[in-house]
């Protein structure tokens, strides 16, 4: 059961749009990866400080992430959306006139900084500055709200519409919403009592694979994510956190966490071997940055949600147990660095080793 629908039952024009949505998002995954994990690295190297590299403990399900604050570690908060999000949703998601992405509307934040000079089509995904608009725009609080401009119905153009953008949703009534399509509850948060309403919200984090302790953007992020199912299209929401030192994606996908992780050139050349590769090809194209004693690397680890936390088969109401885990993990992977076109993911399994 779910709130979007597969490829094959959308029209032609939706398969098209889905088509495009898909392959603007891998692009949108490599500029946000470059900026919050790449380029949160090299703040670091400049400042002659050791990074922060996350343990391997802070990937599994349920993992506690220390509470330390990296302030050169690069955060954002981002929403993509496969359509647009209609204006009965401003109420919760805080799209306005006055935070419209218009160029006066820029001049008037004193947050926002640009390199290049602001022309009309910049804040088009197609543009070829839109990665550099972008970046320009990421550190400014709040969301970044990209979607399909409504207003050209012969073309898929999607805009980074809107920034500053407030999620307003209560973490409640979004823990409620989940529980009620789990079948957890019939109606309301409270209907079993406080302590209950107390578990779900517990549970609302684990969830969207976040821990209990996440600060404002990631709380926000997985809020937006559920929100946003009111809506009839697939929306993906990503956000850097400078606590948590990675980049999570929620999507229809389900959860997926970005972190750079250090090898040593031993690990290099198993990894080589492993894949049948020649050193020099593992360090050329997923080396985000060599050291010493090996390199950097971006790892991802995707999860996916357990039948404690999808729509029971019977339909029937359950009790909630707190006990199960809602998150497992599916996939572990070296990804390419950003830029490189014809290199796959390499499985790299250590989470749990």
């Amino acid at each position: 059961m779910s709130y979007w629908n597969y490829r094959e039952q959308l029209s032609r024009q939706d398969r098209l749009r889905r088509s495009i949505y898909e392959a603007l998002r891998d692009e949108l995954d490599e500029y946000l990866i470059e900026y919050g994990l790449v380029e949160s690295y090299h703040n670091f190297v400049e400042k002659d400080l050791q990074y922060p590299f996350v343990e391997k403990r802070e990937l599994k399900p349920r993992a506690r992430i220390p509470d330390v604050e990296y302030e050169r570690h690069n955060r954002f908060l981002v929403i993509f959306v496969e359509d647009f999000v209609r204006s009965d949703h401003k109420k919760y998601i805080r799209f306005f006139d006055d935070n419209k992405v218009t160029k006066e509307n820029l001049m008037r934040s004193g947050t926002v900084q640009f390199s290049k000079k602001y022309f009309k089509n910049i804040k088009l995904f197609e543009s070829s500055h839109f990665s550099d608009f972008l970046k320009g725009l990421l550190p400014v609080d709040y969301a970044l709200l990209i979607q399909r401009d409504p207003t050209i119905k012969a073309r898929n153009r999607y805009s980074l519409s809107h920034f500053h953008v407030r999620i307003d949703w209560p973490i409640a009534d979004a823990a409620e919403d989940m529980a009620r399509d789990l079948r957890y509850i019939s109606k309301d948060l409270y209907e079993k009592g406080d302590d209950y309403a107390e578990e779900v919200q517990k549970k609302f984090f684990e969830y969207s694979g976040l821990p209990l302790t996440s600060g404002g953007r990631r709380t926000a992020a997985m809020v937006a994510a559920q929100y946003l199912k009111r809506t009839s299209c697939i929306s993906t929401v990503y956000v850097a956190s400078s606590e948590s030192r990675a980049i999570y994606r929620i999507s229809e996908r389900g959860v997926s966490k970005y972190i750079l992780m250090k090898l040593t050139d031993t690990d290099i050349q198993n990894i080589a071997e492993t894949h049948n590769l020649k050193v020099d090809t593992v360090k050329k194209n997923y080396l985000v940055a060599e050291e010493d004693d090996g390199g950097i690397v971006i790892f991802q680890a995707t999860y996916e949600r357990t039948s404690h936390a999808r729509f029971p088969e019977d339909g029937k109401l359950r009790e909630l147990n707190s006990e199960y885990f809602w998150m497992t993990v599916v996939n572990q992977s070296i990804m390419p660095k950003p830029g490189a076109w014809d290199m796959s993911p390499l499985p790299y399994s250590i989470i749990y080793t």
